[in-house]
């Protein structure tokens, strides 16, 4: 199968709630992000930041959360997309979590519209 590699991709914005240790969380999805094999071999091209949520509410109790969005360019197959999310699912899964859930979506940018600018 064809991988269509793209440099300066992707973005991983990881939201969770302030309760989940985070020493390595950013670690864990950058990993999962490069075993998948989509991005460049050192994963230079590979962006995470993770944001803390102190406020927030699930449901009718308060459960802690990660939720990732992988934000990609557009054109990749399902099965690439199916392949990032699992491979940082996978990663994820080993983080010791009590009445937790973790949830990943796979977003595409639109590349008509996408800028970069190094300054």
């Amino acid at each position: 199968m064809h991988r269509l590699k793209e440099k300066n991709l992707p973005h991983c914005i990881i939201e969770h709630s302030s309760s989940i240790e985070v020493e390595d969380l950013n670690q864990k999805v950058f990993l999962g992000a490069l075993e998948s094999r989509l991005f460049e071999t050192d994963g230079r091209d590979i962006k995470v930041r993770s944001i803390a949520y102190e406020h927030y509410q699930t449901g009718t109790a308060k459960d802690a959360f990660i939720h990732v969005t992988l934000r990609i360019l557009c054109g990749r197959s399902d099965s690439d997309k199916e392949l990032l999310s699992s491979s940082v699912m996978s990663k994820l899964e080993s983080i010791p979590l009590v009445n937790a859930s973790i949830t990943i979506e796979v977003v595409d940018i639109d590349r008509n519209s996408y800028r970069k600018k190094v300054v």
